[in-house]
């Protein structure tokens, strides 16, 4: 299968610089995979919308760091910023790194961060390894750290990125992008579908590289995905077992939720704890538990919209991705939202 069948039409107006006004007032494209029928709605229109069916929504709870971080030279002082990854996990003194030109980072060099010296230690053809001379934890980081917005923001962060780029429900800090489907959802939209009846469970995935890498390869299937961190506790997983074994729709609310369920569904039992998923969803995959999905507009050529593609067939997304643009949808992280049935 050709990379380039992925490709769409998308003028750069449509593509979100910045959220909107309010959270919970995007538009919401509903799409039914079976019939092909398309509606046009408000996200404040879900409880509507889902109040028939009562069925289980799973969230992502991951918290997005502020891992971009400006170092100086002490060979030259010149300022480079460096977007952090992960930790070693051990002590927080090597962390895995990208940096423009990261081929002519030489290893050895050292910079100063804000008064904490790193050196590189490594460089394994997609990261550097950085090692600091003290632990580095997230408190530093929201200190000197800047809201790492994807490169199609054309902007700097600025001060409504800190919270518009974060869910309200973040809980565990380790993303370096948002889950952003989640982005439209309020507390006060939160408690309304609970009162109803609308159960919530959450898992959570440390958005890495495997979520928003470009596919470069020309055949998708050439394509290997980066291994992302998920963690499913006990609670949540009987919750999510439970509506599956009762016949409810399990509705993943972001592709990071989508693939962290498929990759922990065995045996028609959730694997529960701390794991790891490279798991890489194209046209031809066969979905395990989820039924719907909740999710925003995705850059072409992206594994976000093979995925997609892969729920609700290609031709059918494509189709109404060209209707989002010709009704001038916004696109990407701070854009509208699409409910696949």
């Amino acid at each position: 299968m050709k990379t380039e069948d992925f490709n769409f039409y998308l003028p750069d107006n449509l593509i979100a610089q910045y959220p909107p006004e309010k959270r919970g007032q995007s538009r919401l494209m509903t799409l039914d995979r079976k019939t092909g029928l398309r509606t046009h709605r408000m996200i404040f229109d879900l409880l509507e919308i889902l109040a028939d069916e009562k069925p289980l929504l799973v969230f992502n709870d991951t918290k997005v760091r502020k891992a971009r971080v400006v170092g100086k030279s002490l060979e030259n002082g010149a300022e480079t910023e460096f977007l952090f990854l992960t930790g070693d996990r051990t002590g927080n003194r090597v962390w895995k790194a990208l940096a423009k030109r990261m081929k002519r980072k030489k290893i050895g060099s050292t910079y100063d961060f804000f008064g904490v010296y790193a050196v590189i230690i490594g460089y394994d053809g997609e990261h550097l390894l950085l090692e600091f001379d003290r632990p580095i934890d997230d408190e530093w980081f929201e200190k000197y750290g800047r809201v790492p917005l994807p490169p199609y923001v054309k902007r700097k962060d600025e001060t409504v990125d800190s919270d518009r780029y974060q869910t309200v429900y973040a809980k565990d800090t380790g993303s370096i992008a948002a889950p952003t489907a989640g982005l439209h959802f309020t507390q006060e939209i939160l408690d309304k579908l609970a009162a109803n009846g609308i159960e919530s469970a959450y898992i959570t995935l440390h958005v890495g590289l495997g979520t928003f890498l470009p596919v470069r390869s020309e055949n998708i299937e050439d394509h290997v995905m980066h291994k992302e961190q998920f963690i499913i506790t006990e609670d949540n997983a009987v919750k999510i077992e439970k509506a599956k074994k009762e016949g409810r729709k399990i509705i993943a609310v972001g592709t990071t939720s989508l693939r962290t369920l498929e990759s922990a569904w065995a045996n028609g039992k959730l694997k529960r704890g701390e794991q790891s998923t490279s798991i890489f969803i194209y046209p031809g995959y066969k979905f395990n538990i989820v039924d719907a999905l909740f999710t925003n507009f995705h850059t072409p050529l992206s594994t976000l919209l093979m995925l997609v593609s892969a729920f609700a067939g290609k031709e059918l997304i494509l189709e109404s991705y060209a209707e989002a643009v010709q009704k001038e949808y916004r696109f990407f992280s701070y854009g509208d939202a699409m409910l696949i049935n």
